[in-house]
């Protein structure tokens, strides 16, 4: 589950960078951009920032499993991150009978950490590859460039692959692929649990202060990282030690005040502010209201079991999570971008781009291109989002559409035994695995929904042939939802996904026909069929032509205005960037001011006994009752301070990053964004405002070894 740091006020600008606004790469921060640092508060110098051949605080920060940043917090190894960063690694390591995801756990010592399936990733070194990348694509058309990339990446990273150190390089385009670099990483597999709150504390204020200020969520959760006794990565072993980092970051409790200088390495997974109007238009009106539409169903049947049974929670707790967190940012998404006239304000700079170009024939037509490629794939943009958010949100029709590859050995005459037997147990793995996150009851509910949401909202004409018309022959009136309920009724009852007595004789003896004739299969596949067979060409051609013009048209931007490329900062890609600003105060509209800070009392305030989002444990409440804080107490406030909001630049992919001082203190951790500006992946900004975790990394500073 990811969470984005979010922007509150639109800048007029929509291509040069302000001070808050920016994510940098760390060893390519320019003069201009390092004196502002400076300027703001910044004491460290550019070395101390990144630096290959010393220690910086680039190696105290790492890629957390798959899309989270983390940091090293001691010489003994230790990782902070999100709560939701951690959630898997927790609630995979929960059972009913020791639920650490409800009740929280900690490991006193190292012996009680709990093994986990995580990895982390330090970045050693970062290089510009970009001469050797176009020399290598140089006289090529886009077309043949797109073809033969991937290979020229290959050929640079497997330079600088190292197997027996787990080094290895991942080139990034940057700038639409104007620029190209290199960032080379080093992988740890022994990754152990140490701490975490309880759930009620990590998600305190559950969907409903979900990307809002004030905030009061406990979002931490503690690993640590082990090495071979020789600091090399290794496997999960008895014999392994923590690791020696190469930096870790001191942790400050002096507290901070508004205005204080902040700062935040870390992996922001993607944004695309450059994009064009035509992009903009087909958020707003399509793509954003169809993926809130299918999601809110899905979460409503999904929340109806959850709260009737704590094993269904459990269950259902990540995957509810992850739908939940992105169907409220792209609603707010959507708002934000009409709030603040982004399609308009992006139209008036096209139309300036237009005017410069004309006599350009590099340039000149970009915008009509633009236009024409939009034009072709609109018509189709409802379709896709109602297959994926739709018709595969049904955990049965999702794991079910993976069969294919199973149905295409069937299909494919003289397919070697061997490979046929490794389809099966791909095949297998997929079911248990589905089988394992399973609840059936709304499953049901949500593939009876969604399939009569796709009837009703895509147009007719890009139906799958046939398949509505034989559920109307089979259950009656396509317009009655009591005919979608009897046919998901009928699927559910009658696979083999769920009939371990049917799919072991399907192993046994498997044909073709047997998967096709299964209900579940049958559905995932006449309408994952009918999108291969008509539309994914259309949508590559789509992607492909967009890419193309992006990297013209960001070219052409960098000409238009030469003196302010040092101002432009690439496109968020999951490559490590720095971010700075301003802890912050803010007003978001009139009469409305959120303080900087939160504390204790708002928890307390917020608590409602037995509340699905808003419950607490009660030794929690009687201690935030005592007010005992010592050393945690902050002067100014008289109180414990729960969270704080800084003007940060970050993104989803960004969360559990560290939140620094101007002396490379860290005050906290990054966990999500207010609503009243969710519209960072797609626009530019002046001032930014998001919310940071900072309790969690004062209130245990003793378990720091």
């Amino acid at each position: 589950m990811k969470k984005i740091i979010i922007m509150a006020v639109l800048s007029l600008s929509l291509f040069s960078a302000r001070a808050d606004e920016g994510m940098w790469l760390p060893m390519l921060l320019g003069k201009q951009v390092y004196a502002d640092m400076v300027k703001k508060g910044l004491k460290l110098t550019a070395e101390q920032l990144y630096s290959v051949n010393k220690s910086s605080i680039k190696d105290a920060i790492l890629i957390f499993g798959g899309g989270c940043t983390g940091e090293i917090v001691s010489n003994q190894g230790l990782i902070f991150t999100n709560h939701h960063c951690g959630y898997d690694a927790i609630s995979g390591a929960s059972t009913v009978e020791h639920n650490y995801l409800r009740d929280g756990f900690y490991a006193y010592n190292k012996d009680q950490e709990i093994k986990s399936n995580l990895t982390v990733q330090f970045l050693d070194r970062i290089v510009d590859v970009t001469k050797e990348v176009e020399d290598a694509l140089k006289g090529l058309s886009f077309e043949e460039r797109s073809k033969k990339i991937n290979d020229v990446y290959k050929s640079i990273t497997d330079k600088v692959a190292d197997k027996e150190n787990e080094l290895a390089g991942r080139i990034y385009a940057m700038f639409k692929g104007n620029q190209h670099i290199m960032y080379v990483y080093k992988t740890y597999r022994d990754i152990r649990l140490v701490g975490a709150p309880p759930e009620s504390v990590g998600k305190f204020g559950g969907d409903t202060d979900n990307w809002e200020w004030p905030r009061h969520t406990g979002d931490f959760s503690i690993f640590r990282v082990y090495s071979s006794k020789d600091g090399k990565p290794v496997s999960y072993s008895a014999d392994n030690v923590p690791l020696k980092p190469k930096h870790f970051l001191p942790v400050s409790i002096k507290g901070f005040k508004d205005g204080d200088f902040a700062m935040i390495y870390g992996y922001p997974g993607g944004t695309n502010r450059y994009e064009t109007s035509y992009g903009i238009k087909l958020k707003n009106e399509i793509e954003n209201p169809s993926l809130v539409g299918l999601r809110d169903v899905r979460l409503k049947f999904m929340y109806e079991q959850m709260i009737k049974d704590p094993a269904v929670k459990l269950k259902l707790a990540s995957n509810y999570a992850g739908v939940a967190n992105y169907w409220k940012f792209f609603d707010g998404e959507t708002k934000q971008l009409i709030k603040y006239k982004v399609y308009d304000q992006k139209q008036a700079y096209e139309n300036k781009f237009s005017a410069w170009a004309k006599g350009k024939p590099e340039y000149e037509n970009i915008m009509d291109e633009y236009a024409k490629n939009y034009a072709t794939w609109t018509p189709y943009s409802k379709m896709r989002q109602y297959l994926n958010e739709g018709v595969f949100g049904s955990p049965l029709a999702g794991a079910a559409s993976r069969m294919r590859t199973l149905e295409d050995k069937l299909i494919k005459p003289n397919t070697p035994a061997a490979d046929l037997k490794k389809a099966i147990e791909a095949a297998t793995a997929t079911r248990d695995d589905f089988k394992e996150g399973e609840d059936l009851p709304s499953d049901e509910k949500i593939l009876a929904k969604t399939a009569m949401m796709f009837y009703q909202d895509v147009d007719k004409n890009q139906h799958p042939i046939g398949f509505y018309e034989n559920m109307k022959a089979s259950y009656g009136s396509l317009d009655d939802e009591a005919t979608y309920k009897k046919w998901a009724h009928d699927v559910f009852t009658k696979t083999m996904m769920l009939d371990d007595a049917k799919w072991k004789a399907f192993t046994d003896a498997p044909t073709a026909v047997a998967l096709q004739e299964d209900p579940a299969f049958a559905y995932a596949s006449a309408f994952l069929g009918n999108y291969l067979g008509k539309y994914s060409s259309l949508f590559a051609a789509f992607r492909t032509k967009n890419d193309e013009l992006g990297r013209a048209y960001l070219k052409g931007i960098m000409e238009m205005n030469p003196a302010a490329v040092n101002k432009m900062y690439p496109d968020a890609n999951f490559s490590m960037r720095v971010s700075y600003g301003s802890v912050k105060s803010y007003k978001p509209r009139d009469a409305v001011f959120y303080d900087y800070v939160t504390t204790s009392k708002g928890i307390l305030e917020k608590y409602k006994a037995g509340d699905y989002e808003f419950d607490l444990p009660a030794k929690q409440i009687e201690l935030l009752k005592k007010r005992d804080f010592g050393q945690y107490m902050d002067k100014s406030k008289n109180d414990l301070v729960i969270g704080f909001i800084t003007t940060n630049d970050i993104t989803g992919g960004n969360s559990g990053s560290p939140v620094m001082d101007g002396s490379g203190n860290l005050i906290g951790l990054a966990f999500d964004g207010n609503y009243e500006a969710l519209a960072t992946k797609l626009r530019s900004t002046k001032t930014l405002t998001a919310p940071l975790m900072w309790t969690c990394v004062m209130c245990f500073g003793a378990l720091i070894n």
